[in-house]
């Protein structure tokens, strides 16, 4: 091999078998020299993509990847999979228009067997190809990739438990870096912290293996008699896990580091007539000090500096606002508790987590036990405060509807990250929030665009509603904000010219485009009036009417079409005679790819230049149509 480069000598996983042991390791270098560069300039996953380089390399060695598939769980760390598999050149794009994805997609590579981007799906998704491959007569492996976090997602068990049961070749790769994006709680965590350090054993069954190996006649069959059987003596021998109660054949726990280990494990993997689960020990961030040192800020990250590990400093945003505002009010109300799905960090709930301990829980990555486990503390008298991602609130719908709406408990759904978020692309955008729960009876939304908004609709949903209350509020920090504004922190809001003929109607951020977007109007000597909505659900009936004096109306929504307030705000005008004209810019049937936020706005119409000339041809057509009359 060229002693120069050996990652740009790899065009197909097929190439990874020509290597040398020396080879590999310096291939697993450069391909975090790559990684560490990447994202640094794009963004992205990074500890969780370092700690996976050589677990990656031992995979596509051993499984054929024209005949084998491998679904990787969430995705995030899938970036070296991407590099050995013909993307080297385009992994510079990840993450930007028109570039790859930071997750599997099957439309991107062949190689790329399930999409992803949300947590514990692999194992569901993997066992149901791998009994399609058993129905077409296809003996191609399937193996999941699934990281310890992910493992704490009730979806994952329950593909467990179906997985199971099977009675061919299935095989579950546990990649074990002892945290996910926050650090890993509750009893699972527990347990495999048992099975990493509990070394005894493991040196006691290695022993004990070769002692009857080296025995003539009776050794062999004495082994496969322990390794057949149910009893105490087994049990001592051959410590049994959980994954083994639940139909797996287990190898572990494996130097997640070590390609030759890793190699073994994999082959005798494939060997086995049964479900099989291996378990690799991997550190996060592993190979670049700063992640490994600190793999929750490198986990999902904007840019930094290679050298000193400093990241692009950013103003203060609205999670960090959420987070303090919680923080501040449950000292003087101890009924307030706080819920994160694994993502402390990424909510703004640190600081509480530190300041009411007793009231601060992380459920691991289970969004549904999340709402149902806040209704159990609401119904005695606790206000759960459940702060999740827009995206990963989808997760849990049924158990708004049934545990929480239906049962008329008060909580509050801090909705982060709501509307479009940019580079994480359609896995990740918050979009669908409105329009899903919109439908459900006795819940509230309240949409801020502005910090003390959000402060407003916070206390208000603590401290006056009895209801399930989401308060939404987007990614990043605080929008422009016009000196000549100030919120009545009321249903809604009015801003512009009251006397003109053209109504905007929006809410959240998208007010501050509108505001622009007037601003330049009013230089041209254009009128216009913008109604920003406050609380989207319930829709003021004031606000109704308040429009119904506007000859046209342009609604601008940031989220779907289909079931979100422009449709449900168009009824409620028909309903009160509304004759004038109303046109809906929102997100139509489709999901919304990749690409920076303002960039999306702009292709969904829905940024400052798109509603200065929605707007303006609105008034030409007043104008046009004043003119006709006469």
């Amino acid at each position: 091999m060229n002693d120069k480069s050996v990652v740009e000598q790899i065009s197909s996983p097929k190439d990874l078998n020509d290597l040398s042991e020396q080879e590999l390791e310096r291939l697993c270098e450069e391909i975090r020299e790559i990684i560490v560069s990447v994202v640094s300039k794009n963004g992205g996953h990074l500890a969780s993509n370092l700690g996976t380089v050589e677990l990656t390399v031992a995979l596509h060695r051993v499984f054929n990847n024209d005949n084998d598939s491998l679904v990787w769980d969430v995705g995030h760390q899938s970036y070296t999979h991407k590099i050995l598999t013909g993307r080297l050149k385009d992994i510079y794009s990840i993450r930007t228009e028109d570039g790859i994805s930071g997750f599997p997609k099957r439309e991107e590579s062949k190689y790329d067997a399930f999409n992803a981007g949300h947590s514990s799906t692999s194992v569901s998704a993997a066992y149901g190809i791998a009994v399609a491959k058993q129905i077409n007569g296809d003996d191609g492996k399937t193996v999941a990739i699934i990281g310890d976090g992910a493992l704490t997602g009730g979806l994952a068990f329950e593909g467990l438990n179906n997985a199971g049961k099977s009675k061919s070749n299935f095989i579950i790769v546990l990649n074990d870096n002892k945290m996910s994006i926050s650090r890993n709680v509750g009893a699972l965590a527990r347990y495999l912290g048992g099975i990493r350090t509990n070394l005894k054993y493991l040196r006691l069954k290695t022993r004990v293996e070769r002692g009857l190996i080296k025995l003539p006649v009776l050794g062999n069959p004495i082994r496969r008699l322990l390794k057949s059987s149910k009893s105490r003596v087994r049990n001592l021998v051959y410590k049994r896990t959980l994954f083994d109660d639940m139909g797996f054949v287990y190898y572990g726990p494996v130097d997640g580091h070590n390609i030759q280990e890793l190699e073994k494990a994999f082959v005798a993997a494939k060997n086995v007539n049964r479900p099989v689960l291996v378990h690799a020990v991997t550190t996060k961030g592993k190979g670049y000090s700063f992640a490994e040192n600190d793999p929750k800020g490198f986990h999902g990250l904007g840019g930094f500096d290679i050298d000193t590990g400093e990241k692009i400093s950013s103003s203060r945003d609205f999670s960090s606002v959420f987070g303090d505002l919680l923080s501040d009010m449950a000292y003087e109300n101890k009924n307030i508790c706080a819920i994160t799905a694994a993502m402390a960090t990424g909510t703004g709930l640190v600081k509480f987590s530190k300041s009411h301990k007793d009231r601060f829980f992380d459920v691991g990555i289970a969004e549904e036990h999340a709402v149902t486990f806040a209704s159990g503390l609401s119904v005695q008298g606790m206000i759960p405060v459940f702060a999740v991602y827009s995206t990963f609130m989808q997760r849990s719908v049924d158990q708004i509807i049934h545990d929480a709406a239906m049962q008329k408990v008060h909580m509050v759904l801090a909705i982060d990250r709501a509307g479009v978020v940019g580079t994480d692309g359609e896995t990740h955008q918050g979009v669908f929030d409105v329009a899903l729960l919109n439908s459900v009876p006795n819940v509230k939304i309240y949409s801020p665009c502005y910090f003390d908004e959000l402060e407003y609709a916070l206390y208000s949903a603590i401290n006056n509603e009895s209801c399930v209350v989401a308060v939404r509020y987007p990614k990043g920090g605080q929008p422009y904000k016009p000196l000549d504004y100030s919120s009545s922190f009321k249903s809604f809001d009015l801003y512009g010219d009251r006397d003109g003929r053209v109504l905007v109607i929006t809410y959240g951020r998208l007010f501050s485009n509108a505001c622009r977007a007037l601003e330049r109007l009013k230089k041209d000597g254009e009128k216009a009036c913008v109604l920003k909505l406050n609380c989207i659900k319930p829709i003021d009936i004031e606000a109704v009417k308040t429009a119904c004096e506007y000859s046209s109306i342009l609604f601008f929504e940031e989220g779907m079409k289909t079931g979100g307030v422009g449709e449900g705000f168009l009824c409620m005008l028909e309903e009160c005679g509304y004759r004038g004209s109303f046109s809906l810019m929102a997100i139509n049937d489709e999901f919304v790819a990749q690409a920076e936020v303002e960039r999306t706005l702009e292709k969904l119409n829905l940024d400052e230049n798109s509603m200065y000339n929605n707007i303006l041809g609105a008034l030409r057509r007043c104008d046009f149509g004043r003119e006709k009359k006469t």
